[in-house]
């Protein structure tokens, strides 16, 4: 059986991740409060702030932000694009 959260981002009871992401009590708080969705999306936005800011994980300060703008797209606040990206449309 498919274990389920109500989901920070999305509002709603949807599957879960299969276990915490981070060690610690941050992990925690995604695997109880995260969908597998919401983190998937945050997965491919994290990587197009990486690729587009030409972030370096070894640069602590970059560490940092990201930790920053995935607690923002979690919580639902205004987070960082890459300049320039224009979602496709549905």
């Amino acid at each position: 059986m498919t274990r389920t959260v109500t989901c920070r981002k999305y509002k709603q009871e949807l599957p879960g991740l299969d276990r915490p992401p981070y060690p610690g009590p941050k992990g925690e708080d995604i695997f109880n409060n995260v969908s597998r969705q919401a983190w998937e999306d945050w997965q491919k936005h994290q990587t197009m702030l990486i690729n587009e800011r030409r972030l370096n994980m070894m640069n602590a300060d970059d560490r940092k932000f990201l930790q920053a703008e995935m607690d923002k797209f979690f919580s639902g606040e205004a987070y960082a694009q890459a300049d320039g990206y224009v979602p496709p449309s549905a």
